[in-house]
């Protein structure tokens, strides 16, 4: 089992353009040649923010959404979050706030051996990485410079630095970056 920050990003580093969008990243179709199948059924347990969950309402869940479709995850779902959301019916949401040591420990439990995916954004990866629990940092690099956005990851983490684990083309389109995160 391993705690992965899975992502595509910018060439430059971004996860979202100025306008917190990710329309940039949608005019590549991956199909199943992207590694997102291979890697989401090894997944037992998701993790993210508030500002992505609303994306997905508003670009996807919501009935009014660009692309609208229902809840995209089987697995359980914490979304962490100060405030009162919306929750999306059927789908296994745990709102939670605070210190993110117990809500890992709840979702290594509930992942049941799986790994457990931090799907963003970048603070709450940080979090997680300031605490010792991320494990592995997956990213899928598109070919593409968005000049500003939402940053990969808004900390420093410098020492002791990445063990690069893998490379790979996808889809012949993305190189796929997998690094460690050392202890210590």
């Amino acid at each position: 089992m391993a705690t992965q920050y899975y992502t595509a990003t910018s060439i430059d580093g971004f996860i979202a353009d100025a306008e917190n969008s990710l329309d940039w990243l949608f005019q590549f179709d991956e199909g199943d040649e992207s590694g997102y199948p291979e890697f989401i059924e090894k997944v037992g347990a998701i993790a993210m923010g508030a500002t992505t969950y609303e994306w997905i309402l508003a670009h996807h869940v919501n009935a009014d959404a660009a692309r609208p479709q229902p809840w995209p995850y089987r697995q359980p779902c914490w979304i962490l979050t100060h405030r009162e959301l919306p929750a999306v019916d059927g789908a296994d949401l745990h709102f939670a706030a605070g210190d993110v040591v117990p809500i890992h420990a709840a979702m290594t439990e509930a992942a049941a051996g799986e790994n457990i995916w931090l799907v963003g954004g970048g603070e709450l990866v940080g979090q997680f990485h300031d605490h010792g629990l991320l494990d592995e940092v997956i990213l899928s690099v598109a070919p593409v410079f968005l000049g500003s956005g939402a940053p990969l990851l808004p900390r420093k983490i410098s020492t002791p630095p990445l063990e690069l684990a893998g490379t790979r083309v996808v889809g012949g389109v993305f190189a796929e970056l997998r690094y460690r995160v050392p202890r210590g």
